[in-house]
């Protein structure tokens, strides 16, 4: 490199005046030649368009305002639940449309079907095993229901294979009663070829079991529905304690084994009397693959405040649970479970908290994509116009050393060629005005690095000298 007083090369150089590296980046476009322009507006254009397609995007995935929910028969716990739902998810401003059905054999069916128009439904463990449910997610397992087995105590009741050849109210197709009982019915090797069926639920079972037109009912729900609850108080009753609960426990992986201690039910009357040993599965909130993610926040949250307190088989907390029972699992369901609402949902109302989570996702991810590259882009404007003329510092400088360095015979001749392509090559090149005193100065450069070749060879300057003195004045 020269040196700082007389050397063509300095360690400084010129730069653009400082208001000018604060230049608007409109006006650091037009230092850049037409095919660099239209290169940057191309990137330009597309990071607008991919803007505007984000915002599209979230604003067309923002949560719905209307959501379905297939529930169970109307004398049932599943249509108290639902009412319970409809009431907490409109305070968030969420219309909850109740769907009357049989039971959670009917809600699974109605989510696997998409054309059913329902978007989330009660059903319980077991009916997975029989059905295509890949578009179906568990949302949270909800509470113990047992399978309770009603018959009159005039008639004892041991073991459920002994109710060959009796008529028994099994749930009116659909329902939860008729789902799992045709499980554990299977286990004992009884069918509609060996018992009489009949299909009749809830306080309909109740009334065909006391007038004697069953000789036994049976209810998959928790002890809270009506029919369940009468059944248990009443004197001429007795619901059947599993014995071998275990061995069910063992061979259905939905089941779970539950107890009901004596005098739970009534304490004054002794309801129970003696504890009874029960097997049930998981009553579940389950909804579509699709289903937006704020919704099941919202529903997560109901569920928690509907079950989370102790039962006659649940402890406080217990539930909602999102241990796998049959169905898979949603992440955004367990993610909320466990870390709860997010510091937007902790202090927005809920339809500004998931526009802005939804937009945070979205948009974070190329913001910080497109700030960088408008921060840095005048920058890269001047590095890129400067470094066209930088690169002829860096040949001028060995040219340089190699004249002040060589001895010998002095290669005159080719110094001198060298130096004049370098010069064309820098008269070729078009300079933004902001760019001037660099290219000036280059210019200048060159002229020193002829006067050294010159005072080498000891000579008069041949005939292309003539021509760099000309060109050190032209600056365009």
């Amino acid at each position: 490199m020269f040196s700082q007083e007389g050397g063509a090369f300095p360690s400084n150089v010129p730069s653009v005046r400082h208001h000018e590296m604060r230049r608007p980046i409109l006006r650091s476009l037009a230092l850049l030649p037409p095919r660099s322009r239209l290169g940057l507006a191309a990137i330009v254009l597309t990071s607008i368009a991919a803007t505007i397609l984000a915002v599209a995007y979230v604003l067309q995935t923002a949560p719905s305002r209307h959501i379905v929910l297939a529930s169970g028969l109307e004398d049932g716990l599943l249509h108290q639940h639902a009412r319970r739902y409809i009431d907490i998810l409109a305070r968030s401003g969420v219309t909850v449309e109740e769907r009357i059905t049989n039971g959670p054999a009917d809600n699974l069916r109605l989510l696997q079907d998409p054309k059913s128009g329902v978007d989330i439904g009660f059903t319980q463990g077991g009916l997975a095993r029989t059905s295509d449910t890949s578009n179906v997610m568990m949302l949270a397992s909800l509470y113990y229901v047992p399978l309770w087995i009603f018959h009159r105590k005039a008639e004892p009741l041991n073991f459920v294979n002994e109710l060959r050849d009796h008529r028994v109210a099994v749930g009116v197709a659909g329902s939860g009663a008729r789902s799992l009982s045709d499980s554990v019915f299977e286990l004992n090797g009884l069918s509609s070829d060996n018992v009489k069926m009949q299909p009749l639920s809830n306080l309909a079972a109740l009334l065909a079991l006391r007038s004697g037109d069953v000789d036994a009912a049976i209810f998959v729900d928790g002890a809270d529905n009506p029919a369940v609850w009468n059944a248990l108080r009443d004197p001429s009753l007795s619901v059947l304690s599993y014995s071998r609960a275990e061995a069910y426990r063992r061979r259905l992986n939905f089941i779970s084994t539950l107890k009901l201690p004596p005098g739970v039910i009534d304490l004054a009357d002794n309801i129970p009397e003696k504890e009874v040993d029960l097997i049930g599965t998981k009553e579940m909130l389950v909804a579509r693959k699709d289903l937006h993610p704020a919704i099941t926040h919202l529903l997560i949250d109901a569920a928690r405040e509907i079950h989370g307190k102790q039962g006659l088989f649940e402890d406080a907390g217990e539930f909602p649970s999102t241990t796998q029972v049959d169905l898979t699992v949603s992440t955004d369901a367990d993610q909320h479970r466990r870390f709860g609402r997010t510091i937007l949902y902790q202090y927005m109302p809920f339809w500004i908290a998931a526009l802005g989570e939804r937009s945070i996702i979205v948009l974070l991810p190329l913001a910080a994509i497109l700030f960088p590259l408008f921060h840095y882009l005048p920058q890269l404007v001047r590095w890129h116009v400067r470094s066209r003329i930088f690169r002829w510092y860096g040949e001028l400088a060995m040219l340089e050393r190699d004249v002040a360095a060589r001895t010998g015979d002095l290669p005159i001749d080719k110094w001198l060629t060298d130096l004049t392509r370098i010069e064309d090559a820098v008269s070729r090149i078009h300079t933004p005005t902001g760019f001037a005193s660099e290219a000036y100065t280059l210019r200048e450069h060159i002229g020193l690095v002829r006067r050294a070749i010159i005072a080498r060879n000891k000579m008069p300057a041949p005939a292309g000298a003539k021509r760099g003195v000309g060109s050190e004045a032209n600056i365009g």
